[in-house]
């Protein structure tokens, strides 16, 4: 028969660990499996034995013997089973710890925020009492200027019809503004689709956590918020499409562009089912997959796609509206990516008209399609059309600061360009801060005008204009430093405007679940030349 080997004290079996009790458990096991069959066959023999009365004294106790080892067995397996238990219980109490862990992060974000907020509400209440206490005063002006004895009658009167015409002229007849439009037309007037008011605070809470790149909190958010409306709404519903958009352009901040298009192309069926193929909801979709198609460098799927979005913005806004110029410089810019130059050319010059009409010669975005158009024109080698429009942007800029252009008021490029004739003279050519300061007409919070420099630096470069060129070149320097500035201070102003809307706005039960879960979860630009990915939901 085999032998089992045993731990043979006390202090021996207090220091095995778990793994070593499983070892020698299973051990043990083997050991008893192999007495278990020897004493089957010395059984059997002995039943087979001449002697009865001794075969029956040494069956008996054969009997004992392999009861004992069933029953040995069997504790081994509780033992096992015992240690398969205690194994997951472990890892569940890990599991439990991290999470612990994660929620006393929040938990001490969300303290910070508590604290952040009621400062604003001390403040705020500050400004009622202020505002009350004007209000008062006022009022008690106005009673004292009803008993005022030195007012005629006939002044009363004329100071009545002035204060009526003046009515009259803020709020004017139906009958002057023709008849009233539908309110999809007005919505659509607007700039179309809005997002449901029931999402529109989680839809700020996620984008303020995917602004501080918080995905960890993002991302759960919106899954949550996502399954909470398919259970509610099913999920053919125009709100969980608006969602699985908004957790689409997350995932696209994290380059994650494979999932990004599966919940792009789900939003676009159920929209195309819900609300029609020529809702502006649709074209949202079309331009946000279009993007993603960009950015992946798959331009020729992605063309199909902007130019249908393009004609559902014609049909419900119509050809002049901002987003169909919108729409029109990302279509330019994926024939761009493909060597379409006439196209790019065309659609360049729609979008261009479309904003010097509807939006005025001084906004941002006809110096940035001209920029664009302009990087066209040295794409083909045409530099004279692209400095021609450089010259252009920055004369621009310099009319809106300093007033119109003459020989005591001129633009950088003019100055940059004189530099350069008088290098070959005797005298040296002065430095850019000696006319007038220019470069603060660059405005610091326009990186158009920046790139505009930058740019026609470049190509005074090329045309072997080094002087004109360090000129703009130093004009950029100096206020590239200015623009990081302004860029964070605008940053703080957005995250403040973000708390101020989490303030203020009435939550529906939908978002106060949602902003429940981010209580239990983990816690949670471009250049001409890139595609403008504009988080259309």
């Amino acid at each position: 028969m085999s032998t089992m080997v045993y731990p043979r004290s006390e202090e021996a079996l207090e220091r095995l660990t778990q793994d070593e009790i499983v070892l020698n458990t299973k051990t043990v096991m083997q050991g008893l499996e192999t007495l278990r069959g020897e004493h089957a066959q010395l059984l059997t023999s002995l039943l087979d034995c001449t002697q009865p009365p001794a075969a029956q004294e040494k069956s008996g106790l054969l009997h004992k013997s392999l009861e004992a080892i069933e029953l040995g067995l069997g504790e081994a397996q509780v033992i096992i089973a015992l240690s398969g238990h205690l194994s997951a219980v472990e890892s569940e109490k890990q599991k439990l710890r991290a999470q612990v862990r994660r929620l006393c992060q929040e938990n001490q974000w969300l303290r910070d925020e508590l604290a952040g907020t009621q400062h604003k509400l001390q403040r705020s209440e500050q400004s009622v009492a202020q505002l009350e206490e004007e209000k008062k005063h006022l009022e008690f002006m106005n009673q004292i200027k009803k008993f005022d004895d030195d007012v005629s009658q006939s002044e009363e009167k004329a100071a009545g019809e002035t204060s009526k015409d003046s009515l009259d002229d803020l709020f004017p007849n139906d009958d002057d503004q023709g008849q009233a439009q539908p309110s999809g037309e007005v919505a659509a007037q607007q700039g179309g689709y809005e997002i449901p008011a029931r999402l529109r605070t989680l839809h700020n809470l996620v984008i303020q956590y995917a602004s501080q790149g918080r995905y960890e909190v993002a991302v759960p958010l919106c899954k949550q918020a996502l399954e909470d409306l398919e259970k509610t709404s099913g999920h053919d519903h125009p709100d969980v499409a608006t969602m699985l958009n908004i957790l689409a352009l997350v995932y696209r901040d994290q380059n994650k562009y494979k999932e990004a298009a599966h919940l792009l192309n789900d939003a676009l069926a159920i929209r195309e089912k819900t609300l029609g193929k020529d809702h502006p909801a649709v074209a949202a979709t079309l331009n946000n997959l279009a993007v993603l198609y960009g950015k992946r460098g798959k331009y020729k799927e992605a063309e199909p796609l902007c130019k249908r979005a393009l004609e559902i913005r014609e049909k419900v806004l119509g050809k002049y509206h901002p987003d169909v110029a919108k729409q029109l410089n990302n279509l330019a810019l994926l024939c761009q990516n493909q060597g379409k130059y006439e196209e790019v050319e065309y659609y360049y010059r729609q979008a261009l008209e479309i904003y010097q009409s509807k939006l005025g010669a001084d906004d941002p975005n006809v110096a940035k399609t001209k920029n664009n158009l302009a990087t066209c024109y040295l794409k083909q080698g045409k530099f004279k059309d692209a400095e021609s429009l450089y010259k252009e942007i920055l004369t621009r800029a310099h009319e809106k600061e300093f007033g119109s252009v003459n020989n005591d008021n001129k633009p950088i490029w003019m100055h940059a360009e004189e530099r350069e004739e008088s290098k070959w003279k005797k005298k040296e050519a002065s430095p850019c801060v000696e006319y007038g300061s220019w470069y603060k007409a660059c405005k610091v919070d326009s990186p158009t005008v920046n790139t505009t420099l930058k740019s026609l630096g470049a190509l005074y470069r090329r045309q072997g204009k080094l002087q004109a060129a360090e000129t703009l070149e130093e004009c950029s320097t100096k206020t590239r430093k200015q623009v990081l500035v302004i860029h964070y201070q605008v940053l703080v102003i957005h995250y403040q405007v973000l708390d101020y809307l989490l303030d203020t706005t009435a939550w529906s039960e939908l978002e106060a679940q949602a902003f429940r879960y981010t209580r239990t979860s983990d816690t949670l630009s471009g250049t001409s030349n890139s595609l403008s990915g504009t988080s259309n939901t």
